[in-house]
């Protein structure tokens, strides 16, 4: 494999095509673009309201095994599979989430595929893009400011404020607002009392803006907010204070799906980026639909491994969003599987079958996990250098008692050339309609035995735990929330609520820390474990190494 340049070396080398021809790959009339710069535009709703009638093209996920510091490749895997799925003559378009600032100037960087299978305008995706999270940080903010100015001036709903639960947000990560005191300086300023603030992209109203279907449905989820309680424990919700609709106005452009292209010119739709720990960690619902109007083919990725992210993928987006995936490719690296199976990071370039063999079952428990949506899978290597003929081999003779093809993919390097045989297996899986898809749980199941389903049948757990006060939330949250999914918060690093625990264990108890519901969202959050809603920046963040050049270029950013 060539030795090859950085990502931000690459994508600035890149021959981007204007915006208007990507969108003429997909019959979207040039009025229905609206431009943001050359190379990025949003596809404008009416148009979108006008494909109604249209038939549905192929829904193809993306996941992966449990990821791990060595890393796995799965929104690169993602573009370079859209890159061969067009290269064999198909009509197919990438679907994926938005950058987060926080991870991208903290530890993880950007999220736009890296090497040679990457999405551009890559420093304008990874950086502002065009201004969702802006729009979604500033809504929620619209909130926490009309919750306290209801407070200060009347109070009329009676809101306790020792119980408001609506915190603020700010797109970065800054442990220092994790827990803050607000209203301070005297009787002008307001009623002191403690608040905080989360990352934007867990904000209930990033998950609201990626499930909501249309403009409609938006407002009247954002209208369903529980911003905090009264005295007698009576919910208020953003309606209450007339907030949806200052809030709709506020995302009704950000609401419009944004259309970019591959390094190879291929169109790819980027819009919305829900934390996929604290939310279900998908792209929105509404670029999905558009995408599946637009395309024979449309392959979008979910966040983290397939215990969290093909769960939610299949058990909230999907089921609420009625859309059924025909298959489904399980990414892994054999340095991943290395690491699964006990080595450390600085020896996984030496060959150990021994050790890929014993992590291999870490991807066998994420096949059989599939198979309980009845979605068709295929493994994808994403190659390194160091990967040896007979650790390839163990993971295709591992692979086969699943019945499963496993195809070793080199895009990072050679872009969508690298991915031609996925690409053809992948189109044959999803046109044979072997698709049985079904979630995991009803929704008549009480809120109780569908997070203990999650935890047994996807993290092989024995059950699960909760004390006193956590099961009483369970009671209270049943009388009106039962039929809502759930959604669970927990490491992604493990089967288990211990992150260092990798592998495939089993037999463990998931303890279930808290509830949190998310009326507006329309899914009930399970918390296992410790999980951050505002990240802190590493030791030695990403951002030092980022800055501007002399030809007013930027550097730094991966």
């Amino acid at each position: 494999m060539q030795t090859v340049p950085s990502d931000i070396e690459i994508a600035r080398e890149a021959a981007t095509r204007p915006i208007g021809e990507i969108g003429d790959k997909l019959d979207i009339p040039s009025d229905s673009l609206l431009p943001y710069g050359p190379t990025k535009a949003k596809i404008s709703n009416q148009f979108i309201e006008s494909l109604s009638d249209r038939p549905n093209g192929k829904l193809i996920l993306v996941t992966a095994i449990s990821p791990t510091p060595a890393g796995e490749g799965k929104t690169t895997t993602t573009v370079g599979l859209g890159d061969g799925l067009n290269r064999i003559g198909k009509k197919a378009l990438i679907c994926l989430r938005e950058p987060s600032l926080g991870p991208c100037f903290g530890m993880k960087g950007g999220a736009a595929g890296g090497g040679y299978a990457q999405v551009v305008p890559m420093e304008d995706i990874n950086l502002h893009f065009t201004g969702d999270f802006h729009a979604i940080g500033a809504a929620h903010n619209l909130l926490s400011a009309l919750v306290d100015n209801h407070i200060y001036w009347t109070n009329e709903l009676g809101i306790d404020q020792r119980r408001v639960t609506w915190r603020r947000v700010v797109d970065m990560n800054d442990r220092a607002l994790r827990q803050i005191t607000v209203a301070l300086g005297g009787v002008a300023n307001g009623f002191p009392r403690e608040g905080g603030f989360d990352i934007t992209v867990a904000s209930e109203i990033m998950a609201i803006f990626c499930l909501a279907e249309d403009l409609s449905d938006l407002q009247r989820r954002l209208g369903n907010i529980i911003v905090g309680y009264t005295r007698t424990r009576e919910p208020v919700h953003a309606r209450d204070l007339k907030a949806e609709g200052p809030m709709t106005a506020l995302l009704r452009d950000a609401f419009m799906p944004n259309l970019v292209q591959t390094l190879e010119n291929n169109p790819a739709i980027i819009h919305g980026g829900p934390f996929a720990n604290i939310a279900h960690g998908c792209n929105s619902v509404r670029a999905t639909k558009t995408a599946l109007k637009l395309s024979d083919y449309v392959v979008t990725e979910a966040g983290f491994g397939a215990d969290l992210g093909a769960e939610k993928f299949f058990n909230i987006k999907c089921r609420k969003a009625g859309l059924k995936p025909d298959a489904v490719v399980l990414v892994a690296t054999a340095r991943a599987l290395k690491m699964h199976g006990g080595v450390a990071k600085a020896d996984l370039n030496t060959e150990n079958v021994g050790a890929l063999v014993d992590g291999l079952e870490n991807l066998g428990r994420h096949l059989r996990n599939i198979g309980q949506f009845g979605v068709p899978a295929v493994v994808a290597i994403n190659k390194f250098v160091s990967d040896t003929p007979a650790e390839i081999d163990a993971i295709r003779a591992y692979c086969k008692e699943f019945g499963v093809e496993v195809f070793e993919c080199s895009h990072w390097a050679d872009g969508g050339a690298g991915t031609e045989e996925l690409a053809q297996h992948v189109a044959s899986l999803a046109d044979s309609s072997n698709s049985q898809f079904r979630p995991l749980y009803d929704d008549h199941l009480s809120l109780w035995e569908k997070v203990r389903t999650v935890a047994r049948s996807i993290y092989g757990a024995e059950d699960i735990i909760a004390d006193k006060k956590v099961r009483s939330q369970f009671e209270d949250f049943e009388e009106r929330y039962s039929h809502f999914p759930v959604c669970m918060a927990k490491t992604q690093y493990s089967f288990s609520t211990d992150p260092n625990l990798l592998g495939a264990p089993s037999g463990h108890v998931v303890p279930i820390r808290e509830l949190r519901l998310s009326a507006g969202a329309e899914f009930v959050v399970a918390i296992c474990g410790e999980i951050m809603t505002m990240p802190g920046l590493p030791r030695v963040p990403a951002a030092n190494s980022i800055f501007v050049n002399d030809e007013g270029e930027i550097e730094g950013l991966f």
